[in-house]
C-alpha cells in the first residue's frame, strides 16, 4: 500500500503531517476520523477532518496535492453515513402529509 505525507490544518492536529494511505486513484480518503480516548473511560471523542486541495497550478489549475481541514461542526460523530440508508419512517408519515385513511 502506498502512503502520502498529508498536512492537517486546524483543531488539535494543526501543523502535523501524517502518512495517510492512498486509494487506487492515488488520493487520500475524503474524510479522516481520529478517535481520541476519553481519560475517564467513557466513549472516545472523534475528530473529523475533510480533504481539501492544498493548492492549484498556475497554468492549468490542476490540484497540487491534498490537506485535511478540521471540521468541528461535523455531526457524523465518527459514524459512516451511506446515501441509501435513510431513517425509518413510521406508518403515520405519508408523502401527502395526511394520515392514512384521510383521502379528502
Amino acid at each position: 500500500m502506498k502512503s502520502q505525507d498529508t498536512p492537517f490544518e486546524g483543531g488539535p492536529m494543526d501543523g502535523r503531517v501524517l502518512p495517510v494511505l492512498v486509494g487506487p486513484t492515488g488520493h487520500p480518503p475524503k474524510t479522516y476520523r481520529i478517535p481520541v480516548p476519553d481519560p475517564a473511560g467513557g466513549p472516545p471523542t472523534v475528530l473529523v477532518y475533510h480533504r481539501v486541495p492544498r493548492g492549484h497550478s498556475k497554468r492549468l489549475g490542476l490540484i497540487q496535492g491534498w490537506k485535511y481541514q478540521y471540521a468541528p461542526d461535523d455531526t457524523s460523530g465518527g459514524k459512516l453515513r451511506w446515501p441509501w440508508s435513510k431513517p425509518h419512517r413510521g406508518p403515520e408519515a405519508t408523502p401527502s402529509g395526511k394520515p392514512d385513511g384521510a383521502n379528502g
